[in-house]
């Protein structure tokens, strides 16, 4: 059955809603108003020797998929490295973090279920602005 109420969405690479913090940046590929709540999905990209955003955790399920580089996850209190084509799933209320520390650029897809994410993109990249992005190697 068709959903009428729901249009496809076809991007060219590097196409998508942009949003720059620093070392880190996103572009967004679709979010809950084009899925009808249920999912958003989006590109996180980090320079060389970039830390995440911190330890955090929020309700909604993170689904990581590495896409280039090399990636290290925070999942509860250890640490893992992920490389091209790792998949990892992060449970709603877990904490988490991802950071690149080596000395390529880095890239996840991530699918945030339900979705309606990109929603909080404003209020995080004014957080980055204030807390810019820490360097792996002063770790």
């Amino acid at each position: 059955m068709k959903n009428k109420h729901r249009k496809p969405i076809f991007l060219q690479p590097s196409e998508g809603r942009p949003y720059a913090m620093g070392s880190i940046s996103a572009l967004f590929k679709a979010d809950g108003e084009e899925t009808g709540g249920n999912y958003s999905i989006s590109e996180w990209w980090l320079e060389p020797y970039s830390k995440g955003p911190g330890a955090h955790s929020h309700n909604e399920d993170d689904i990581f998929f590495v896409i280039e580089g090399v990636v290290h996850f925070l999942i509860d209190d250890l640490w893992k490295e992920a490389q091209k084509g790792s998949f990892v799933l992060v449970p709603g209320g877990i904490t988490h973090d991802f950071e690149n520390r080596g000395d390529t650029r880095a890239g996840i897809l991530n699918f945030s279920v339900p979705g309606s994410f990109e929603s909080n993109m404003p209020k995080i990249v004014s957080w980055f602005e204030e807390h810019p992005p820490g360097n792996t190697k002063n770790s």
